[in-house]
């Protein structure tokens, strides 16, 4: 269990850091990061089993605590998408292409 923790902890530190700097070696063909669907992934996997709120009964502390955090996540996941969203509906700069020069004698 040690290892599977050291290990969701480190894949969300290299795809934060990779969404922060959104390095263009590790960008996608669309434009967007790596590191962003590295977060979107392990968000995906993670939330659920971490905290899992389905097992227990709606009366209980522990209930409340697994569902907000739960439920923070999952606030979490739609930024990353709206992330996705905004940075797809943004207009990317387009290069002008020059007419050729006419040569004047």
């Amino acid at each position: 269990m040690k290892y599977a923790i050291a290990a969701a902890i480190s894949v969300k530190a290299a795809g934060s850091l990779l969404f922060i700097f959104g390095s263009s070696i590790w960008s996608l063909s669309s434009g967007l990061s790596a590191g962003l669907f590295v977060l979107l992934l392990h968000q995906l996997i993670v939330t659920p089993i971490v905290y899992d709120f389905y097992n227990y009964d709606a009366d209980t502390k522990e209930f409340n605590l697994h569902f907000a955090k739960f439920a923070q996540n999952l606030a979490l996941f739609g930024a990353l998408l709206f992330f996705i969203g905004m940075k797809n509906s943004i207009p990317r700069r387009q290069l002008k292409k020059r007419s050729p020069k006419s040569k004047t004698l």
